[in-house]
């Protein structure tokens, strides 16, 4: 078997092992591979192939990571209001209960609302901050 074929059927599975796993950086691998498969049609040579798909495989991984690692951390689905549409809503506490929760009327449903741990709660108005199970986590605006 010619070394071109050999690097294709080396693609072939890192790219089906990343279709099973999900892992992406598989595929920067396969990267890598189909640059040594390329430098074999070319006539280069194993060690030149084995260098080119190291670098290409390895660079490629090194820079995906980089990138990852460079983009803003979303926050959790709790408090992301890209995730969830009450986030930053307002809300009116008319008195917060001794246990630390309050009875809102938002969206046309009475609501649970509880406060940040170490705040002192205040009635007026408040910020949806995060949902927690099926409770507001207020801040005071």
């Amino acid at each position: 078997m010619s070394e071109p074929t050999l690097w294709w059927l080396v693609t072939g599975g890192l790219v089906a092992l990343e279709l099973l796993t999900g892992t992406f950086y598989l595929l920067m691998l396969a990267l890598g591979a189909v640059a040594a498969a390329l430098a074999a049609h070319a006539g280069a040579g194993l060690a030149a192939q084995l260098a080119l798909a190291a670098l290409v495989g390895g660079g490629a991984v090194v820079a995906w990571h980089w990138k990852r690692m460079r983009r803003n951390h979303e926050l959790p689905a709790q408090a992301n209001p890209n995730v969830n549409l009450d986030i930053g809503e307002t809300v009116q506490v008319a008195a917060w209960d001794t246990n630390g929760t309050a009875s809102v009327h938002y969206r046309g449903a009475h609501w649970t609302a509880i406060h940040r741990a170490g705040v002192i709660p205040a009635p007026g108005p408040h910020r949806v901050a995060e949902m927690v199970g099926n409770r507001l986590l207020l801040d005071k605006t």
